[in-house]
C-alpha cells in the first residue's frame, strides 16, 4: 500500500478537550503513534499547533460534535492542511 500522508494527525474534539493521535510513517515502513490530550483554551490550542508543527505534521483530520471544532480550526488554519 502506498503511503499518502507520512505525518498526519486525527483530532477528536470535545467541549473541554482535544485528543490528538499523530501517526508518523518511519523510513522502515513502521508507524509511530503519539497520543496527547490538550485543553480547549487558546493557550492549549496554540500548544497543540506548536507540537504538530515541531513533529512535522502536514495534515489534520477532525471529528467533532456541534461547533466545538471552530476554535481548533481557527488556530490550525494556515499552519496545516485541515480535513
Amino acid at each position: 500500500m502506498q503511503t499518502m500522508v507520512e505525518r498526519g494527525c486525527g483530532l477528536d474534539v470535545h467541549q473541554a478537550t482535544v485528543v490528538a493521535c499523530l501517526l508518523i510513517v518511519l523510513q522502515n515502513g513502521k508507524v509511530e503513534k503519539q497520543i496527547r490530550t490538550f485543553g480547549t483554551t487558546t493557550r492549549e490550542l496554540l500548544a497543540l499547533r506548536q507540537w504538530l508543527r515541531a513533529e512535522g505534521c502536514t495534515h489534520v483530520a477532525m471529528e467533532s460534535t456541534g461547533v466545538y471544532w471552530k476554535p481548533v480550526y481557527a488556530i490550525l488554519e494556515g499552519a496545516l492542511e485541515i480535513v
